[in-house]
C-alpha cells in the first residue's frame, strides 16, 4: 500500500494538507488561517472566537433540516516531539510521512494524527455533498495538548448544537463516554551555584530510547519513566560517594511519559571507576525489570569536561532526594470499571538557568477529590525538600450520561456496520468534553476515533484501515440521528 491508495481518499488528502501546516500547541496561527481560507474557498460560513477556536458550519441535506444540529469537534494543535538525531523545525517544516505494514508513520517526529486525523475527517465531511446529515457545526479548538486552553477559553454560545462527537480518541471500536480531569504541579529549587572544588571528576549520564507515550492513556502499561530511572541512580550515587549535580536536562512535555533524561554529575576522583561499574549494574537491573515493555532502552555514561560550577551539596541532596521520593505512575484503580482512576507523571526536570531547577509533573483522576490529593502528595515531597510549589487549576473530568441518545445511535450503527458490539468505556486522559460539559450543561456527547499508537512520541502511528471504519461509522450516525 502506498499513500495514494489509502481510503477514504478524501480524508487522507485532507490529512496530507494539514500536515503541511505548522501547528505546535500555542502556535496555531497558521492552522487558524488555513481553516479560514478553507471555509472561504468552499463558501462555508465560519467564525473564530477570541481564543482562536474555529467553527465552520454546513447546512443540512435537503429534507433533513429538522434534525438536531450535530457538533463535530477536534483539536488543531499537535504534540511536537522528535528524535535527537532528526533535524526538524516544527514552526516551519511540514511533517514527512510514510506507510509501513498498514500503518502511517512520520519520519522521526510525531505524526500529528492526534488530532489531525479528526480535523481531516471534519474537513472531508464539509466538502462532501454525497453525505446525508442534519445541520453540522465543525469545531476546531486550539491548544488542547498543553492545557486545553482553547476549550477553556470558549464562551457559552459559540457552539449551538445539541449533540457533540469528539474525534480525539485512539482505539477504533471503542466509544468513550467519560474522561479524567487533570492538573499540573510545578516545583522550583533555587540555590547559588558553587565554584567546583578540586578533586572532582565529571560524568554525563544518559537514559534514552524508551517507549514513552501518553501520560494518561499509557500510564498503566509499565513503561519506564526516564526521569525516575535517572533519579534512582543519582540517589544511590549520592549515598555511596557523595555524587552531586552539575546540570540536569530530563524529560519533556507534561503529557508525555519521558523517553530521555540526562544529567552531568561530579564525583570524587577516587570513585570514578566504581561509578562506571555501578552504572553498568544499574542498567542491567533496569533492563531486566522492563525487558518486555522497554526492549530498546539505552544507558550511556561518558566522561566530560569539568564545569566551572556545581550544585551545592545541600541543594543537590534536596533535589535528588525529592526526585527519588516523588510519586509516579498509577496511584489508584477505579472501583467501578477496569480503568486507572488516579495517576501522576514526573514529566520534566530542567536547570533553566544557573541556580534554578524547575520540575513539572501532571496528575489525573476521574475523581476531583483524588486529583487534588494526588497533587498534594506530589507537592508535599517537593515542599519537604524546600522547593517552591505551585499547583495549577487544572481541568474537569466528564461524567457518563446514562440517558445519552447519541450513544444509543452510535452503538446501534456500529453493530449494523460491523456485526459486533463496540466497547463503551471511559478514558484516563483529558478530553475537551470535560470542559464542554461545564459550559454547555446537557450537551449529549461521545468520543471515538481511529487506532493510534505511540502518541506524543516520534513512534506515533495511525492504523490506516481503521480510518475507513471510523469514517463509515461517523456517516451512519449523522444519517440516523
Amino acid at each position: 500500500m502506498n499513500q495514494t491508495e489509502m481510503t477514504p481518499a478524501s480524508v487522507f488528502e485532507m490529512f496530507a494538507r494539514i500536515n503541511q501546516v505548522p501547528r505546535p500547541s500555542k502556535h496555531e496561527e497558521q492552522m487558524i488561517a488555513f481553516l479560514c481560507r478553507f471555509a472561504e474557498e468552499n463558501h462555508l460560513d465560519y467564525k473564530v472566537d477570541e481564543t482562536g477556536n474555529v467553527l465552520i458550519s454546513k447546512p443540512a441535506t435537503p429534507g433533513m433540516e429538522n434534525r438536531p444540529t450535530i457538533i463535530l469537534q477536534s483539536h488543531m494543535d499537535m504534540v511536537c516531539e522528535k528524535n535527537n538525531d532528526v533535524q526538524h523545525d516544527f514552526l516551519k517544516d511540514p511533517i514527512q510521512t510514510y506507510v509501513q505494514d498498514g500503518w502511517l508513520h512520520a519520519r522521526g517526529t510525531t505524526l500529528g494524527a492526534d488530532d489531525g486525523i479528526g480535523c481531516a475527517m471534519e474537513m472531508a465531511l464539509l466538502v462532501d455533498d454525497t453525505v446525508k446529515h442534519g445541520p453540522i457545526e465543525c469545531v476546531f479548538t486550539r491548544d488542547e495538548e498543553t492545557g486545553l486552553t482553547g476549550a477553556e477559553g470558549m464562551k457559552p454560545g459559540f457552539m449551538s448544537g445539541q449533540m457533540l462527537i469528539n474525534l480525539d480518541s485512539e482505539d477504533e471500536g471503542q466509544i468513550f463516554v467519560s474522561c479524567a480531569g487533570g492538573c499540573r504541579t510545578e516545583a522550583k529549587f533555587r540555590f547559588t551555584p558553587e565554584t567546583t572544588p578540586a578533586g572532582l571528576f565529571f560524568l554525563k549520564l544518559t537514559v534514552k530510547a524508551l517507549v514513552g507515550g501518553h501520560s494518561g492513556d499509557d500510564i498503566d502499561k509499565k513503561r519506564a519513566n526516564a526521569n525516575k530511572l535517572l533519579a534512582r541512580f543519582l540517589y544511590d550515587g549520592m549515598k555511596k560517594y557523595g555524587l552531586r549535580l552539575a546540570d540536569i536536562q530530563a524529560g519533556g512535555l507534561h503529557n508525555a511519559i519521558p523517553r530521555e533524561a540526562e544529567a552531568i554529575v561530579a564525583i570524587p576522583n577516587e570513585y570514578k571507576e566504581q561509578a562506571r561499574v555501578d552504572w553498568n549494574l544499574f542498567a542491567a537491573d533496569v533492563q531486566e525489570e522492563f525487558y518486555v515493555t522497554e526492549p530498546s532502552m539505552q544507558f550511556l555514561l561518558e566522561s566530560t569536561d569539568a564545569l566551572p560550577t556545581v550544585f551545592p551539596e545541600e541543594a543537590s541532596r534536596r533535589i535528588i532526594t525529592a526526585l527519588q521520593a516523588v510519586d509516579n505512575g498509577v496511584y489508584a484503580m477505579s472501583q467501578d470499571i477496569e480503568l486507572v482512576e488516579t495517576s501522576s507523571n514526573l514529566a520534566s526536570i530542567r536547570q533553566t538557568e544557573p541556580g534554578l531547577v524547575c520540575i513539572n509533573s501532571s496528575q489525573r483522576s476521574s475523581l476531583m477529590s483524588n486529583r487534588l490529593n494526588m497533587a498534594h502528595t506530589v507537592a508535599a515531597a517537593f515542599e519537604l525538600a524546600g522547593a517552591e510549589v505551585e499547583i495549577g487549576e487544572g481541568y474537569p473530568g466528564w461524567k457518563p450520561n446514562p440517558n445519552s441518545q447519541l450513544l444509543k445511535v452510535a452503538v446501534e450503527q456500529y453493530r449494523k456496520l460491523f456485526g459486533k458490539e463496540p466497547i463503551v468505556r471511559g478514558i484516563h486522559a483529558g478530553l475537551e468534553c470535560g470542559l464542554f460539559s461545564e459550559k454547555y450543561p446537557g450537551l449529549d456527547m461521545v468520543s471515538f476515533g481511529p487506532t493510534l499508537r505511540g502518541v506524543h512520541s516520534p513512534d506515533e502511528k495511525l492504523e490506516i484501515a481503521t480510518v475507513d471504519m471510523v469514517w463509515r461509522h461517523l456517516l451512519a450516525i449523522l444519517e440516523n440521528v
